[in-house]
C-alpha cells in the first residue's frame, strides 16, 4: 500500500511540475543531450514517474522501441523553425518533452 501512495505522490508532484515550454528555450539542454522526446502514444507524467522511480526494466522496452528518444537534428530544426511549444517535465538529469496535441475542431 505504501508503494501505491508513494507512486501517486511522485505522479502528483510531476503532474504539478509539467508545463508548456517553447523549443527555443530548450536549445541549450538539447545541445547537452539532456532532452528526451516522449511519443504521443505515451502518458508524459507516467513516463516521468518511471524515470523518477528508476524503473529501468519498464523503461527499457520503451527506449528500445524508440517511444522515448533524443530528438534528432531534423526534428529539432523543425521544432525551432515552427517555434513549437511542447509539454515538458524535468526528471534530472533529463527534460522530457512531448508534442502537445493538435486542437480538435468543433463540428457544427
Amino acid at each position: 500500500m505504501t508503494d501505491t501512495i508513494e507512486f501517486e505522490s511522485v505522479t502528483h508532484k510531476l503532474l504539478a511540475e509539467t508545463a508548456l515550454i517553447r523549443w527555443h528555450d530548450l536549445q541549450r539542454f538539447f545541445a547537452q543531450g539532456a532532452v528526451l522526446n516522449v511519443s504521443s502514444e505515451l502518458n508524459l507524467v507516467e513516463v516521468a514517474s518511471l524515470f523518477a522511480e528508476d524503473k529501468a526494466a519498464e523503461l527499457e522496452p520503451l527506449l528500445s522501441q524508440q517511444l522515448i528518444q533524443q530528438p534528432d537534428n531534423q526534428l529539432a530544426r523543425q521544432w525551432y523553425d515552427d517555434d513549437v511549444e511542447l509539454w515538458s517535465v524535468v526528471v534530472a538529469p533529463y527534460i522530457l518533452v512531448q508534442d502537445k496535441p493538435a486542437p480538435k475542431s468543433i463540428s457544427k
